[in-house]
């Protein structure tokens, strides 16, 4: 289900003006049915205004009024006619400016631990740029004797989902690059063990066969082929 706009305030308001129990708004607002009583009994939010659900087009009237006869059931947000606002998850990441002295410690924790990670998706990760990670990488950044790698997670620069996913996609990608290596290795293996045609036999295979002996040779006997010129045995019979 998506997430429901100023949870806080709209339970205020479903608990002013509706019969909800406890678990229904606490199901539908993302909170814990503790928390929704003690909004209910002004420990915590005093004096914060609701936040109507109906105009803002989260829910209909029809379907708190199912939820209120039936307290098993659970409140179902309404399909929204306008679009809702998405989490940005390209470019890089905005790092408050309290946190941003530590990014060189974790941009070197990313290297470390997690080298098949692209530079793009560390500066995705940590909020920089690519010249300060070959910085880092190389060991020529300006303050390279005080960086200590650190988790950005524990440092609070992203989060662990963030990270879990960047991995996953790198070594799919690295897989990916592995698998394409193999198959061009087979291929020039394959194209090197051919059998090569020899020049003898494509000279061979060349040259055709001729059925006819060449003007000039003598017969099988070794006798000079007739000739009726002048040249021919004067001891012979001739008319």
């Amino acid at each position: 289900m998506a997430q429901v706009l100023m949870p806080k305030a709209t339970a205020v308001w479903l608990i002013e003006h509706t019969g909800l129990t406890f678990e229904q708004v606490a199901d539908f607002c993302g909170l814990h049915p503790l928390e929704v009583q003690s909004i209910a009994d002004d420990e915590v939010v005093v004096g914060m205004v609701g936040f109507d659900p109906i105009n803002s087009g989260q829910l209909t009237r029809e379907e708190i009024t199912r939820c209120e006869a039936d307290p098993s059931a659970r409140l179902k947000m309404a399909e929204a006619n306008v679009p809702r606002p998405t989490t940005r998850t390209k470019g890089p990441r905005y790092t408050p400016v309290a946190k941003r002295q530590d990014r060189p410690d974790a941009i070197a924790w990313l290297l470390r631990n997690f080298p098949e990670l692209s530079d793009g998706q560390v500066s995705r990760l940590v909020g920089t740029t690519k010249p300060t990670i070959s910085a880092v990488r190389d060991r020529t950044h300006w303050n390279i004797g005080s960086i200590k790698p650190r988790d950005p997670v524990a440092l609070g620069i992203c989060s662990r989902e963030d990270l879990r996913a960047a991995i996953e996609k790198a070594r799919r990608a690295l897989e990916r690059a592995e698998k394409r290596r193999a198959r061009d290795t087979a291929k020039d293996e394959a194209a090197s063990a051919a059998p090569m045609e020899s020049p003898a036999d494509s000279a061979d295979d060349a040259a055709p066969e001729s059925d006819t002996a060449p003007a000039g040779t003598t017969d099988p006997f070794g006798a000079p082929a007739a000739d009726d010129g002048p040249g021919r045995d004067p001891f012979s019979s001739g008319g």
